[in-house]
């Protein structure tokens, strides 16, 4: 990899361009989520659009998602499963749960606009089925609607009224894919026009630093388009960056497995901060440990290496993978007893000890004498009047561990699959501009998708990536379509 790919690419001057080879109203780098999205409703606002995709075809790593996406407020799916949900009580829990510091901006447009995204989906011919899988996982089946956060886990319980709000598209397999489908599709219907295998190199701006287009490299042969209107960068996210991961997220280094497409390599960020782009939370990433299903694993207890229990065990996926590698440096054990023993359907982990006695498991881990004896006793005595003071894990869940022997599952780092992507990236605002180190637009230039920081910082629900690119890759073609030509 080459030495500058963790720095900004440097935008050519328009007076550097002899002549544009082709132009489009709105020029668009990405045919992922984000990108058809702002396909989509740039050209429903009669704009020509021209999508640059790097791949021989588009789709993303939407594409190769699970096509669940974090919508609600009162849908009509969550009505007709039976739950009641408004945007109020979404917003309360995406701020309650985003944090330290969560963009309360846009995080309000992405809830109030929520309902009326879910109907144009429906518009596009995305269908959804009315039917609710309990699990907190990816249905078997074609069900359209499940939990995928930490509503129904403390504090966020008490914070806002829970409600399911991951709404899966009814398509067995692979939903992202289907997904990706039905969205070209229409975009092809609307006249957009996609460019293939053409790699994205870096922006075209005047003397003003207005951005009017694109330099692309495509069989080896370097093309510049003009757009008259505005450029939207939707080209995924950096965790295929090794040198942008190590200077942003070094962290991410431990998680074995990208949940990304190779194409998530940093270059639509580079190319917005060489137009005076300013990218921030770089060192924010969703990380998620599956170590359940099956669901009787929550009634066991996390450990890390001072023997101690550190969080609810029935915290989702993407919470427990985020305290477990950030906050306890990627080791940590599952203790069970022999009720509630299961091995993990997904995402490995070693058996690491197994003893008669809390004490043999101790000895046989290596844990200071006494330490998890202490833990393990606490956790039971309180376990067996229904209570759990200390992390106030759900009724459902909550257990004394008292049925020998006993077996401790290794979730560690090194052990375990831990799925990460970044959530950093270019700083954008409530119409999808990208702005500068002052707060400033870039004149003509937009982004979304993994490309624009997530509104997740951390405290990632499974779904928000897809539903946030779409959500605002849709903001960002209307905007784009509607800036003043040059």
């Amino acid at each position: 990899m080459a030495r500058d790919h963790g720095r900004a690419a440097a935008t050519r001057r328009s007076s550097d361009v002899p002549h544009f080879d082709r132009e489009a109203d709105v020029v668009i780098a990405g045919l992922g989520g984000a990108g058809v999205c702002a396909a989509l409703e740039a050209a429903n606002a009669g704009a020509e659009v021209l999508v640059l995709e790097r791949a021989g075809a588009g789709g993303g790593t939407t594409a190769v998602s699970d096509g669940m996406m974090y919508i609600g407020g009162g849908t009509a799916l969550q009505q007709a499963c039976g739950f009641e949900d408004t945007p109020e009580e979404m917003f309360k829990y995406l701020m309650a749960s985003c944090g330290p510091d969560p963009d309360e901006a846009r995080i309000r447009l992405y809830c109030d606009g929520s309902v009326g995204h879910y109907e144009w989906l429906l518009d596009q011919g995305i269908p959804f089925k009315a039917e609710f899988y309990p699990d907190r996982m990816l249905s078997p089946g074609e069900q359209g609607l499940t939990y995928s956060g930490n509503e129904l886990v403390h504090p966020f319980r008490e914070q806002a009224k829970p409600a399911p709000r991951a709404h899966m598209p009814k398509k067995e397999g692979s939903t992202g894919a289907f997904l990706m489908e039905r969205l070209i599709v229409a975009a092809e219907a609307k006249g957009v026009v996609t460019e293939a295998n053409a790699l994205c190199e870096t922006l075209v701006a005047d003397p003003d630093g207005r951005v009017v287009g694109v330099v692309y490299v495509k069989e080896g042969h370097e093309f510049v388009v003009r757009a008259r209107r505005s450029v939207v960068l939707a080209a995924g996210g950096f965790v295929n960056n090794e040198e942008m991961v190590g200077q942003y997220a070094p962290h991410l280094r431990k998680a074995r497995f990208n949940a990304a497409t190779d194409g998530d390599d940093g270059r639509g960020i580079r190319m917005g901060m060489g137009a005076g782009g300013a990218a921030v939370r770089m060192h924010m990433t969703s990380v998620t440990l599956p170590f359940y299903p099956p669901k009787s694993l929550m009634r066991g207890i996390f450990i890390n290496a001072s023997g101690q229990r550190f969080m609810p065990e029935d915290s989702y996926q993407g919470r427990a993978g985020e305290i477990c590698l950030l906050q306890e440096n990627g080791r940590v054990w599952l203790l069970l007893d022999d009720e509630n023993f299961e091995r993990p359907h997904f995402g490995g982990g070693e058996l690491a000890a197994v003893g008669e006695t809390i004490e043999e498991v101790e000895r046989e881990l290596g844990f200071v004498a006494g330490t998890l004896q202490s833990t393990v006793a606490i956790y039971n005595d309180h376990a067996a009047r229904g209570e759990d003071p200390l992390f106030h894990k759900s009724p459902e869940y909550l257990v004394p561990l008292t049925a020998p022997p006993y077996g401790v599952l290794d979730l560690s780092w090194d052990k375990a699959i831990y799925a990460a992507f970044t959530l950093g990236g270019l700083h954008t605002n409530t119409r999808a501009e990208v702005l500068d180190a002052d707060g400033h637009p870039v004149a003509g230039l937009f982004a979304a998708g993994r490309t624009a920081a997530s509104f997740s910082s951390p405290g990632y629900s499974s779904g928000s990536s897809v539903g946030e690119a779409m959500f605002f890759g849709r903001v960002a073609g209307r905007n784009g379509a509607a800036t003043t030509p040059h």
